[in-house]
């Protein structure tokens, strides 16, 4: 008796890719310090309403075209970038002023805090409609823009310096906790339904 394989549909990989979707997200976090260096050329130190809203919104659109290269098509750019440049904007100028634009770890945790509210609630709404509850991903990113400046000012960062955006380690960190929220809220699925494999079947001699 022969065996010959047979490519069948394996219905148990609901979403087999979820790694390299990941790691593809993680890629992101590059456009965190490019957008901070956009932010500050073109806004200046965030020691004022103006700089803290020019600079906030230049650096949200970096990091929105950013997340959209990296996600997979599951953003969409015209809803996303603008949305993410108008939320970082306002969450950076509230922020900052609520703060006095004071750079102490516990006001750029506040702030991040802020910024991450105001700035996640926007992208909420950029979120596709089959997202699941799009109001996790406001809270999520409040909470992970304050802990990315905590790590920050930790690692002995100069935030002194008042940059529109944290350093390489909170980007990082945010990136990669942030793309396992989204896989959450927002999982992606192949156009090919799953994957398949290969079984082999018995033949006739």
């Amino acid at each position: 008796m022969t065996r010959t394989r047979r490519l069948n549909r394996n219905p148990s990989f609901r979403n087999p890719s979820f790694l390299s979707t990941w790691l593809l997200w993680l890629v992101g976090f590059l456009a965190f310090p490019i957008a901070g260096l956009a932010g500050t050329a073109v806004g200046g130190r965030v020691s004022n309403p103006v700089s803290a809203l020019i600079g906030g919104a230049v650096c949200g659109v970096v990091i929105g075209v950013g997340q959209v290269l990296v996600s997979r098509r599951r953003l969409d750019p015209l809803i996303w970038i603008p949305l993410t440049g108008i939320g970082m904007g306002i969450g950076l100028l509230l922020g900052s002023t609520v703060v006095n634009y004071r750079t102490t770890l516990a006001e750029l945790a506040l702030m991040g805090a802020i910024t991450g509210l105001v700035l996640g609630a926007a992208q909420a709404v950029a979120l596709p409609h089959r997202t699941r509850r799009r109001w996790l991903w406001a809270l999520g990113v409040a909470g992970l823009w304050a802990l990315g400046w905590t790590l920050t000012t930790l690692a002995g960062v100069n935030v002194e310096a008042q940059f529109t955006n944290f350093g390489a380690i909170g980007a990082v960190t945010f990136t990669a906790l942030s793309g396992l929220l989204l896989h959450v809220l927002l999982p992606f699925h192949p156009e090919s339904g799953m994957w398949l494999r290969a079984r082999p079947i018995p033949t006739a001699p």
